[in-house]
């Protein structure tokens, strides 16, 4: 059957390119998983952030981002973001942001949210260009910002821009 050859090859290539990610992955300590290179991340997440807080401090706590570590297609990544607050009139979360290291356009999400909401917390799908960093940014109603951060190893990226 023609082509089979070059199908199998590039199968190869793809499972070793996943083999070792993982092992990269699992080899490293787990502070080295929460700190990237300053540029891949001034590059996209920073100013997207601070353009969205307006300069304001985002502190980590009160947000769980919940993403697969591994995930076998990026078009359609299941995310999970909950936010620890009592939803009510005086003290509620206005909004979820989520960014993207990566993908073309680094804002991915945003969710707006009331005390009517019932409770700070979203499931959905996201796509994914590759392997990267994600980061959900919670508005709470006191005007102060909250995050939490996830890498998703992604093995078939989605997203791509056609370079």
């Amino acid at each position: 059957m023609p082509g089979a050859d070059s199908f199998n090859a590039r199968v190869d290539r793809l499972r070793r390119r996943f083999l070792a990610r993982a092992v990269a992955v699992a080899a490293a300590p787990l502070p080295l998983l929460f700190t990237r290179s300053a540029s891949a991340q001034d590059d996209t997440i920073v100013p997207a952030i601070r353009e969205f807080t307006k300069g304001a401090a985002v502190r980590r706590g009160r947000v769980k981002l919940e993403l697969p570590r591994l995930a076998d297609n990026g078009n359609s990544v299941a995310l999970k973001v909950s936010v620890s607050s009592p939803m009510t009139a005086a003290d509620f979360v206005r909004g979820i942001h989520l960014f993207s290291e990566k993908n073309p356009r680094p804002v991915i999400a945003r969710f707006f949210l009331g005390p009517q909401s019932g409770r700070a917390e979203v499931n959905t799908r996201i796509r994914l260009a590759g392997t990267q960093r994600v980061v959900a940014v919670a508005e709470l109603s006191d005007g102060s910002f909250w995050s939490d951060v996830a890498d998703v190893s992604v093995t078939l990226s989605a997203c791509l821009d056609g370079t």
